[in-house]
């Protein structure tokens, strides 16, 4: 995993994930299609308090997974961040690049928010954030994890 790198995206028009938006979409997966509309239109570029997109980037520089906090838009409580956009290229998951990403984007998170949640539609999506101590909650709309974060 040495070879692979954690990096904090400031500018997502600089980074191609074309191949990571077609793979999704092949996998019924329409939400990084979503993440560069919101993206080009200004309607969500990560640029609020606390916000952040990630990737993790090869030795060749491609990003081979990706992933953002944001402040949960449906929350009223400013405490609560949203796991968004989250994926990882095929080719590289059970590698432990989801972990690495999602261990960067909780340790992030702990800076600016005491809850952070998202939303799973999947088994093996439960399997995995359960396994970092999410719990199965609908205490916030639109979410089915939430997690409690030490602040």
């Amino acid at each position: 995993m040495e070879q692979f790198t954690v990096k904090q995206m400031d500018n997502l028009n600089e980074v191609n994930i074309t191949h990571l938006v077609e793979e999704s979409k092949r996998e019924g997966f329409r939400f990084l299609d979503r993440l560069m509309h919101d993206y080009q239109n200004s309607s969500n570029t990560f640029d609020q308090p606390g916000e952040s997109l990630w990737g993790v980037f090869d030795p060749d520089g491609q990003c081979v997974a990706i992933g953002g906090l944001n402040c949960d838009s449906y929350s009223n409580e400013t405490s609560v961040g949203r796991l968004r956009r989250f994926y990882v290229a095929c080719e590289f998951r059970r590698l432990g690049l989801g972990t690495l990403l999602l261990k960067r984007i909780i340790h992030e998170a702990n800076h600016h928010f005491h809850t952070l949640v998202l939303h799973t539609d999947t088994e093996r999506g439960d399997l995995f954030y359960t396994s970092f101590g999410f719990v199965q909650e609908t205490r916030y709309a639109h979410s089915t994890h939430c997690l409690r974060l030490e602040g």
